[in-house]
């Protein structure tokens, strides 16, 4: 269990706020029980490690205000948008003989014990994180699921899983998976078959035949050009002649006339 000293705070505006966790505090209230909610900030040093572990809002605290110890859990933690620095926590009174439903993280162990991890199997994690109803003075740390002679294919189901008396998932219709080791995966490009090779050598001859026919219609296309351009040459059956193109006969008989 943890500890914690908290200070009470008297200032609720956001720029007494603003103070506090510019001197290193984090604003925080504390709520439940008979006693009435209270607001009190924590030295983030202090508070920052657990802050970043798994079962933060799982693990009872023992808070000490003004020399006065109690039993806390976190319920809730804010963080700025842009920093990602905690700016607020909500802490919840334990009262001894009340059911609290919480999330506890998994926790895996003996890895190299797992015959099918050894054989390159995967654990496949389906739930990280699974929710109890827990009494307030039994909460688990942990889930702890034992992987020693699990092989492929193996489900661990919560039935497996040894619970702290009085704890019960809130899931109770169904026995739902934790986990599986599963085959590895290795993925192998596919060979090309025979047939698709074959099949491209076919489809490549229409190809060339086509060619082969434009190629073979081009010279006609020549020809016929060829043809057309003689044609323009040839003058008009009707067309006349200049007249400065005179035979000299006509000339002397044009003259003695």
């Amino acid at each position: 269990m943890g500890n914690l000293k908290a200070i009470k705070r008297e200032g609720t505006s956001s720029g007494s706020t603003n103070k506090l966790r510019a001197t290193g505090f984090i604003p925080a209230i504390l709520y439940g029980g008979k006693n009435p909610n209270l607001k009190i900030s924590i030295e983030k040093k202090a508070v920052r490690d657990i802050i970043n572990s798994d079962n933060f809002l799982s693990k009872v605290l023992e808070l000490e205000i003004e020399g006065k110890k109690e039993k806390v859990l976190p319920r809730d933690i804010s963080y700025h948008v842009v920093s990602e620095e905690p700016i607020h926590i909500d802490f919840m009174r334990v009262v001894s003989g009340k059911k609290i439903i919480l999330e506890i993280p998994v926790k895996f162990i003996n890895h190299p014990d797992s015959p099918g991890l050894k054989r390159g199997g995967v654990l496949n994690i389906v739930r990280r994180m699974v929710e109890l109803k827990c009494p307030a003075e039994n909460i688990p740390d942990d889930i702890t699921i034992d992987l020693t002679g699990t092989d492929i294919g193996t489900s661990l189901k919560i039935s497996s899983v040894k619970l702290p008396e009085n704890v019960i998932p809130t899931i109770t219709d169904r026995d739902f998976v934790i986990a599986t080791v599963a085959a590895p995966t290795i993925i192998k490009e596919p060979e090309k078959p025979a047939e698709e090779t074959t099949e491209g050598v076919e489809g490549e001859a229409p190809a060339e035949g086509t060619e082969a026919v434009a190629k073979d219609g081009d010279p006609a296309k020549k020809d016929e050009k060829g043809k057309e351009a003689a044609a323009g040459e040839k003058k008009p059956a009707g067309e006349k002649k200049p007249a400065g193109d005179k035979k000299p006969e006509d000339k002397k008989t044009a003259e003695k006339k």
